[in-house]
């Protein structure tokens, strides 16, 4: 914390001192705006503007970074860099659109990997994916299937046979969904998928109130397949840069 509010500080001081003061009136020893400018541009306290500056802990809510942002004429960027910094949520920042088609970048890459690869959105709907994905998870990218990752792992019987070590590998996948659903608890679609899941599933349920949560790994993922047999794989996710609430999954054959 120490070292990201030194880094806060310095993002602050810097933007300060690159733009210009509205009426300069004689020689400044200060470059771009003197923190007393910034602070009254904002509708903050020059010492509370200062504190940032030197790294001091200072409880800003979301609405003052805002107006600090605005004040320092940020980019979108820049603001999100400043929210980040901060250990803030923007409440101006745009939500994600779940009924989005999947970006061009992951669709693209998806179709172009030999190994099963699979794109989902921030519902955990698989959004894009290619034939060896389909081949691989036919109850769940088969024609006519519904397309959510965690209904098909907990409510899917066909699931519970592709996956020898089901109950763990659900366990698990749903601590790595409560870290998404962190960014965005107050979605109602996030909500109702839930609501729906721990209605209809023990499993679900206790593994919900269990309140773990976990990164997204990746390692070995073992598949007992109906045609294919014994199959394993490394499992790797990643986020396009243009919409990091969506996710590519890669499964690569275990050597």
């Amino acid at each position: 914390m120490i070292e990201q509010r030194r880094l806060l500080g310095e993002f602050v001081r810097t933007h300060r001192e690159s733009l210009r003061p509205e009426a300069p009136a004689g020689r400044r020893r200060t470059p771009g705006l003197r923190r007393e400018e910034l602070a009254a541009r904002a509708g903050i306290g020059a010492t509370w503007c200062a504190w940032i500056e030197q790294g001091r802990e200072v409880n800003a809510s979301p609405q003052a970074l805002g107006r600090l942002a605005a004040a320092l004429s940020l980019t979108r960027a820049e603001r999100a860099y400043l929210f980040e910094l901060a250990g803030r949520r923007d409440p101006e920042a745009p939500a994600p659109d779940p009924a989005a088609d999947a970006p061009a970048s992951l669709r693209d890459l998806v179709e172009a990997l030999p190994h099963p690869a699979y794109g989902l959105d921030r519902l955990w709907n698989a959004c894009c994916w290619n034939g060896a994905a389909a081949r691989l998870f036919e109850g769940w990218l088969g024609e006519g299937r519904q397309r959510n990752l965690l209904r098909y792992v907990f409510d899917d019987p066909s699931a519970r046979i592709l996956i020898p070590d089901w109950e763990d590998r659900g366990r698990r996948l749903l601590a790595e969904f409560r870290a998404d659903f962190g960014r965005s608890p107050g979605d109602p679609r996030l909500r109702a998928l839930i609501e729906d899941l721990r209605r209809d599933n023990p499993l679900f349920c206790g593994a919900w109130e269990a309140q773990s949560v976990a990164e997204r790994e990746g390692g070995a993922r073992t598949f007992s397949h109906p045609d294919d047999g014994a199959l394993t794989f490394h499992q790797h996710t990643f986020s396009p840069a243009d919409r990091p609430d969506y996710k590519l999954v890669v499964l690569t054959p275990a050597a």
